[in-house]
């Protein structure tokens, strides 16, 4: 008896044109009301995980927030009305890192204009298109009341915007410099669609990481990153390394249904790209609105996926069901011990 074919996600079916006789509504119609435009959607097979509250393997539970520094941290951000990705997207380190001392700055607003089916950001169009200018500074201040060390800089996509948000990324690096002599600073950026001007304002503000995902494998984009381009964002990175001599890191989610050669052979772009530093952690579904987990990845692979990777030329991989983009950021530094 021949397998079963795996489950089909949403991007991996075509669409259908409805049948005319269906189109009337009682399925036995002459077809008269049908005006050509209609289709039938596919029907999507259940994942090959079950998502359900308490059905996550032991090696994915995480401590609750707590202690006086975790305050500190909130109250830093909350006073400066800032945003971070650590709450916009449900990461599962946020009590650790808080309680640490660090957090991950979101900046131009909290409404992405794109709608990846993984992330938990709030998706639409912002309601003021203008560039808040005043928010560098209060990063700025928040990290040194914070006393922070390392500070590591995101943001939404801004495609409603010619120049994606770039000058604020550019401001901001200037800002917490100031604010902070000898702080070292990482930018997890966009794609900004890959637009030279806007790419030039945040690499020659010179981070000392330049960070942009390219989140999972190239077969899957169009299921997980519908508005993005696998080969674009490797441009990006080869860009940052090539012509501005940045150290680059990107990572990915797995458990989204590529296979473990898959990953390898993304491992191979990235090396050929000049990636420096690549991260990989476990997807976690943030809501049932988003893509299911199709495997729970054992840790023993997160450990070959690490061996792998730096065989495969990435000066280090940061890699475990936890881990993701900025976590134990301030070790992706050059010359950073830990």
């Amino acid at each position: 008896m021949a397998d079963a074919a795996p489950p089909r996600r949403p991007g991996e079916l075509p669409l259908q044109r409805i049948r005319p006789d269906l189109a009337s509504g009682d399925g036995a119609g002459d077809g008269a009301a049908f005006d050509g435009g209609m289709l039938e959607l596919p029907v999507v097979e259940r994942p090959a995980v079950v998502n359900r509250p308490g059905g996550r393997p032991d090696w994915l539970r995480v401590k609750l927030p707590y202690g006086d520094q975790f305050r500190t941290v909130q109250k830093a951000i909350d006073d400066n009305r800032l945003h971070t990705v650590c709450q916009s997207a449900r990461c599962p380190n946020m009590g650790e890192c808080w309680t640490a001392g660090t957090a991950t700055f979101m900046v131009l607003g909290n409404v992405c204009t794109r709608s990846c089916s993984f992330c938990a950001v709030h998706t639409g169009r912002p309601e003021n298109r203008d560039l808040d200018w005043d928010e560098p500074r209060r990063v700025a201040d928040a990290a040194r009341l914070m006393g922070l060390k390392h500070v590591v800089v995101t943001s939404i996509n801004r495609d409603d915007r010619e120049d994606g948000g770039a000058p604020i990324f550019s401001e901001t690096i200037r800002l917490v410099r100031e604010a902070i002599p000898g702080c070292t600073i990482e930018v997890l950026i966009p794609d900004m669609r890959g637009l030279r001007p806007a790419l030039e304002t945040v690499f020659t503000a010179r981070p000392d990481v330049l960070n942009h995902n390219v989140e999972t494998i190239a077969r899957l984009y169009r299921r997980v990153r519908p508005q993005a381009n696998y080969q674009r964002s490797l441009d990006v990175l080869k860009m940052a390394k090539t012509e501005f001599g940045l150290r680059v890191k990107s990572g990915i989610m797995v458990g989204l249904g590529e296979t473990k050669d898959e990953v390898l052979s993304l491992m191979d772009d990235f090396a050929a790209h000049g990636v420096d530093v690549m991260t990989i952690g476990q997807y976690l579904q943030p809501t049932r609105m988003h893509l299911p987990v199709e495997e729970f990845v054992h840790p023993d692979v997160f450990a070959w996926y690490k061996a792998e990777g730096e065989a495969r030329g990435i000066e280090h991989v940061e890699s475990g069901p936890l881990v993701r983009s900025s976590y134990h950021a301030e070790r992706h530094v050059a010359g950073a011990t830990g």
